[in-house]
């Protein structure tokens, strides 16, 4: 347990980041997951419009850096490899 006012502030806020932090990777997995069920559906039109809107999000959590930049790029790569295998 912290000691010190310091040290109690800054458990206090680690908390709170890891709390954010948490609900904006839940927000990363949820937008590819949206593109993987309109991939599932077939539809390549849907999937594109899905893709273009998740690419944002998850672009917008690695510059964050709650995710790595190459996990970011890496699962765009994917999601758009599958949508051009449709």
């Amino acid at each position: 347990m912290a000691n010190t006012v310091q040290a109690r502030k800054r458990a206090r806020q680690a908390t709170e980041q890891r709390a954010h932090n948490m609900s904006q990777r839940s927000t990363l997995r949820t937008a590819i997951k949206k593109v993987r069920k309109a991939i599932e559906a077939g539809d390549k039109s849907a999937a594109q419009a899905v893709f273009k809107e998740s690419q944002a999000v998850i672009d917008s959590i690695a510059d964050k850096k709650i995710v790595h930049k190459n996990l970011a790029a890496r699962q765009k790569s994917r999601l758009s490899a599958a949508i051009k295998a449709l």
